[in-house]
């Protein structure tokens, strides 16, 4: 008994440790594109991660995923409706689905773009023409809504509503833009107005504001066409502001690490990091560079580093703290980005590719790579492989559309 015991100890000191995590809203529980998980596949095999399963019950869109449990929530179009959709993480096969809004239309693709939220027992959702319901996470009917346009005075951006509700205690933040104030908190029970950002009235553009605690207390961060800013959550009132004009579209989520929020953005724009004052009312800026010029990918923060891609140079790791290229690589296409567990999930936009890359300041180096088996035949010509992959529970989810792959990528 006492050497099985010594054994048991001994597998467990040397075993890797194994942590599975919920993936609840857009970018995760920090809203930064990394997950927490731990005993992942450090290396994939010739053929890629397994398949778990294929489902083509989400409808189409390029909505995102949150995954709570054994439950993934997504948004999809169903002939001229758009749904909240709950899936089965075992199986892919939908659960419930509850009607949101009309559909959404663009030549880049029809329905949906945002990744919907789950707090307790309820999941929050954003239509691409600006329908934003609270619905039981047990499906049923639609608990309230509010139309950001016809509602709140916003103004549907040119490739719809891309953002994700922001649930901040009892309130959903979310941005409608427009004359009434660029942000609107909703009171999580009802729908009803709490307040609006008065000193800021820009319209709406595609990043998703994110939480950002400080000493003085915490401040909602969003970055628009001209600038970011930060409000409190309390009553909507502008804490500071920073010039940081975009063009054409500004859309990848500002990043938060310690006092000091970064942003980039594409068209030629590039990046900028801005750290906050003691007294959280003033921020100064610590650089400005055309180094990252991240489209709509998104970036990750992984220790002292920043990975994404960037218009012109590719794939980058670029520093945190100075804002220099560290290295950067040509060779796999512009696409969206992951992290989990030491390695960067990395997705080739228009062929579907998603590659293992060992997240380092020492250069691009591949650990595995696959294309899923089908692409959709649904999707705009204009269009591409747009959702942002993540890990959940130890799985890899891939949407296309209206396919969705599920990899087990777990040792």
């Amino acid at each position: 008994m006492l050497s099985t015991v010594i054994c048991t100890l001994l597998t467990l000191a040397v075993a890797p440790q194994k942590l599975a995590a919920d993936w609840p809203q857009w970018r995760g529980p920090a809203r930064d594109g990394c997950s927490a998980e731990r005993g992942l596949l450090q290396e994939w095999p010739a053929e890629g991660p397994k398949q778990l399963w294929r489902s083509d019950e989400l409808g189409l869109g390029y909505a995102g995923l949150a995954v709570v449990g054994d439950e993934a929530f997504t948004l999809g179009l169903f002939g001229s409706k758009e749904f909240v959709v709950c899936l089965d993480v075992q199986t892919g096969k939908q659960r419930w689905s509850v009607e949101a809004g009309p559909e959404y239309k663009n030549a880049f693709g029809d329905g949906p773009r945002s990744t919907p939220t789950v707090v307790g027992n309820a999941v929050y959702a954003l239509t691409g023409s600006g329908h934003l319901v609270k619905v039981p996470r047990a499906g049923g009917k639609v608990a309230w809504k509010v139309r950001l346009v016809e509602d709140l005075g916003g103004a549907v951006p040119e490739w719809g509503y891309c953002e994700s509700p922001l649930v901040v205690d009892e309130l959903v933040v979310c941005t409608p833009g427009g004359s009434d104030g660029t942000l609107a908190a909703l009171d999580a029970r009802t729908g009803k107005v709490r307040w609006r950002s008065k000193e800021v009235t820009e319209g709406a553009q595609y990043a998703s504001p994110i939480l950002v605690a400080h000493s003085k207390g915490p401040q909602i961060v969003q970055l628009v066409m001209n600038q970011v800013f930060a409000v409190e959550p309390e009553r909507g009132k502008r804490l500071w502001t920073a010039e940081f004009p975009g063009r054409t579209a500004v859309i990848p989520t500002p990043v938060h690490e310690a006092g000091v929020v970064y942003v980039t953005a594409g068209y030629g724009v590039g990046s900028a990091a801005f750290r906050i004052a003691p007294d959280g009312r003033s921020v100064t800026e610590v650089y400005r560079n055309r180094v990252m010029k991240n489209h709509h990918g998104g970036v990750v923060r992984v220790g002292a580093h920043i990975y994404g891609h960037s218009e012109g140079p590719g794939w980058m790791c670029q520093d945190w703290a100075t804002g220099a290229e560290v290295w950067s690589e040509r060779g796999f296409g512009k696409g969206a980005i992951h992290y989990a567990d030491g390695r960067l999930y990395c997705l080739d936009e228009r062929t579907g590719e998603v590659v293992l890359v060992e997240a380092a300041p020492t250069g691009w180096k591949v650990h595995g790579r696959f294309t899923p088996s089908t692409l959709s035949s649904r999707r705009s010509r204009e269009g591409g492989v747009w959702t942002h992959p993540i890990v959940a529970g130890g799985r890899l989810f891939v949407r296309d559309q209206e396919l969705l792959y599920c990899f087990d990528v777990r040792r």
